[in-house]
């Protein structure tokens, strides 16, 4: 019996912005991920709440991965909002 398979069309690769995204943890002791420094782990939200995936950001998957857990404790302990409203009635 024989099998069709379709062929790949060449030329469909997309193209690097050819900026490389730096990890912003990667070798500064100042910039430790941590659930307590809400200011930092705010940088990595978006405007409604969302955590800013990794390929925006640039962090590597161990850091993201470290980002993301501590997002989801601050915001746990209330030390983060889970949307933006909690921004506009809060104060």
């Amino acid at each position: 019996m024989r099998r069709n398979f379709k062929k790949k069309s060449a030329g469909k690769f997309k193209k690097s912005s050819g900026r490389k995204r730096l990890n912003q943890f990667f070798n500064e002791e100042d910039n430790v991920i941590d659930y307590k420094r809400p200011n930092t782990l705010s940088r990595f939200l978006t405007e409604h709440g969302k955590i800013v995936p990794r390929r925006v950001s640039g962090l590597s998957r161990q850091h993201q991965n470290r980002l993301v857990k501590a997002i989801k404790r601050a915001r746990h302990l209330g030390l983060l909002p889970y949307t933006q409203q909690h921004f506009i009635s809060g104060s």
